[in-house]
């Protein structure tokens, strides 16, 4: 089953590029969960390049590292990548005059329904969007 999900950025294609693939940011927003974090993201941007993401509950009480290679990259359009277990990805970025719309779509799991993967995707993109539109303020 492949999912899809969406969310609109207020903030320059720039800005929402810089926070999908900076590190730095990446640990900022990617969790389902205010009682999730990332605490470590490695990426190396390409083709052939491969990511590391850490995810881990703030109590400690369970974790698990999120790996893949990336497929194929267009700057401020296209990230594709594969997940460590083969579950494809692809995240596509829309600019229009007010904001961006990021799309991702991916391969379902088959431990979790799919509702629940759809939901858990969905709010660490909402995290993401929050994220990109707070630094817009400051």
């Amino acid at each position: 089953m492949r999912i899809t999900i969406e969310v609109h950025v207020a903030a320059p294609i720039e800005e929402v590029w810089k926070a999908w693939t900076s590190p730095a940011d990446i640990q900022q927003w990617n969790a389902a969960s205010e009682d999730w974090h990332c605490p470590s993201a490695e990426i190396d941007l390409k083709p052939g390049g491969k990511f590391s993401y850490r995810m881990e509950a703030k109590d400690g009480s369970m974790g698990f590292d999120l790996d893949g290679i990336f497929t194929k990259v267009v700057p401020y359009e296209l990230i594709e990548f594969a997940l460590e277990d083969e579950r494809l990805v692809v995240v596509e970025f829309a600019e229009s005059d007010e904001s961006v719309t990021v799309r991702e779509s991916f391969d379902a799991e088959s431990p979790n329904s799919g509702e629940q993967q759809r939901q858990g995707w969905q709010a660490i993109l909402d995290r993401f969007a929050r994220h990109v539109e707070a630094k817009q303020v400051n």
